[in-house]
């Protein structure tokens, strides 16, 4: 039996549930030393937060320490420092998915576009995102995200462009899906309410769903995590064991059936606790201080 069959086997035949706190911390640094295919990616540390001044020496900090666990790197803006990611990202050997964060700021809109494209222009883009959950948030209205999308792929017709949102809105909005190269799919069990023991079959759910709505089209999962604090919602139990479990899963199957998965996110950010409470702070693989949770 060839290394990479036999390797397959044993990491399909990983039973989260069968392992104690310590077999759950070194079954995730195997997987963590495998290579993830892609982790979403943002600089803010200590009380930064989106729009403070980023400084290149912590962007390089922080890509160095990623550098050996993950192939490509999520971008969420082009502008406020941002546009520095990607060209550094590409210095330190990442493939990245780039994105253009949208709102009801028509201005601060046109920044991120004309960012996009020039970072793309350059070669710093692999794959083109046009707006995070725009629709999900109501600032924007669905035909104004077209126009966005459609400019993008007419600038940049050799990068696969597309929109993050929800597994279900690209159900919900056939229009959008059809603009879309590429189908970009935020799959969160946790945000559902799912218990832990169902969540990868949840999750696996979430993704056929959106692949079944964008027949023929790619579906790359650009968020999915678990958080290791907070209070829990519904059946879904934030806690270090449970967020090492689901890393295990949703890594496991990524790698067995070759999904692509941007894991969210690299670091704990503390920023997000005004929008999502406590359990915001604390989706990161590394803490605050950059010390590897497991």
């Amino acid at each position: 039996m060839s290394y990479r069959k036999e390797k397959m086997m044993s990491l399909a035949g990983v039973q989260v549930n069968d392992l104690d706190r310590d077999g759950l911390k070194e079954q995730s640094r195997v997987l963590l030393n495998e290579k993830m295919h892609g982790i979403c990616f943002s600089p803010y540390e200590g009380k930064q937060k989106p729009g403070d001044v980023i400084s290149e020496a912590q962007v390089r900090r922080k890509l160095a320490l990623l550098q050996p666990y993950t192939k490509w790197i999520r971008v969420f803006s082009c502008t406020q420092g941002n546009e520095i990611i990607p060209v550094l990202a590409r210095e330190y050997g990442f493939k990245t998915l780039v994105g253009a964060w949208l709102g009801d700021d028509l201005e601060k809109n046109e920044e991120e576009i004309k960012a996009l494209v020039e970072l793309a222009n350059q070669g710093y883009v692999d794959v083109a995102a046009v707006g995070n959950e725009v629709m999900y948030r109501k600032e924007l209205q669905e035909d104004e995200l077209i126009a966005y999308i459609n400019r993008v792929k007419e600038a940049l017709p050799e990068i696969p462009v597309g929109y993050v949102d929800a597994y279900y809105e690209f159900t919900n909005r056939p229009k959008i899906t059809e603009a879309c190269d590429v189908i970009l799919a935020n799959c969160y069990p946790y945000w559902e309410g799912c218990g832990i023991d169902y969540s990868l079959l949840y999750m696996k759910q979430m993704y056929y769903q959106a692949q079944a709505a964008a027949p023929g089209k790619k579906v790359i999962i650009t968020e999915t995590g678990w958080p290791s604090e907070g209070e829990a919602l519904g059946a879904a139990v934030p806690g270090y064991e449970n967020a090492l479990k689901y890393f295990i899963n949703a890594q496991t199957w990524s790698q067995t059936d070759g999904i692509e998965m941007f894991y969210f996110a690299a670091f704990d950010e503390s920023w997000k606790v005004d929008a999502e409470g406590a359990v915001g702070a604390y989706w990161g693989l590394w803490d605050q201080n950059e010390q590897l949770k497991f």
